[in-house]
């Protein structure tokens, strides 16, 4: 994982809602901050708004409707094959979780092993999994944030790229301290597929490191 690519690294990004870190992706690689392509975005959800969102940047985009799967001992190991399959059809080199509401199973795992990154919005390990910023506030914390890490077959344990912090601030809801993480999102996810870019990530055990650009 160290050398810079000769070719933009070709992004899939899979996505379940809105999009929002699909646009901040899509807005860092027309600003020229991000040296990347996005070769195709699927969503698990046909009426999912990054769906839409790639439409509008004329980015290639597939529906994976997971019905057809569904009521089979293995309908998760065989829809990631197909997803697989779209993939490689696409010839991508660094598969993104934006917002995908499925857990991908050891079939895509394996296929991307540290080629494969999830943004979650809390400082891991501290509150993987679901309904984290009301969680953050039950337990009292000063302060919360987001990580970019690689994924494993553990949900939200795999090696941590980047993160970054935001303040918990009195009076906070679950959706006030949502939109300020998220707002970090957005600068942190691209910022590490960058780092991808220039083949400035090593993966040693449970560490990421990253060495200097050049």
């Amino acid at each position: 994982m160290s050398g810079r690519p000769s070719q933009p690294v070709r992004l899939g990004v899979l996505l379940s809602g809105r999009g929002s870190n699909l646009q901040a992706i899509i807005d860092a690689i027309e600003g020229g901050t991000l040296s990347a392509k996005i070769a195709v975005v699927l969503s698990n959800k046909q009426d999912a708004g990054g769906l839409e969102r790639a439409r509008k940047h004329d980015v290639p985009h597939v529906w994976l409707d997971p019905k057809p799967f569904a009521g089979r001992a293995d309908s998760r190991e065989t829809y990631d094959r197909v997803l697989l399959d779209v993939l490689r059809k696409y010839e991508v080199d660094l598969v993104l979780l934006a917002g995908y509401m499925k857990i991908v199973t050891a079939i895509l795992i394996n296929a991307y092993e540290n080629r494969m990154m999830n943004i979650h919005p809390s400082l891991l390990p501290s509150f993987p999994g679901l309904d984290v910023q009301r969680k953050v506030i039950e337990h009292g914390c000063k302060i919360a944030g987001c990580t970019v890490h690689f994924v494993t077959e553990g949900v939200d344990e795999g090696p941590i790229i980047i993160q970054a912090a935001v303040p918990v601030l009195e009076g906070d809801t679950a959706e006030d301290l949502a939109a300020r993480i998220l707002e970090q999102e957005h600068n942190i996810y691209p910022r590490a597929i960058q780092l991808y870019a220039e083949g400035r990530l090593r993966v040693k055990g449970r560490r990421v490191m990253v060495t200097e650009a050049g």
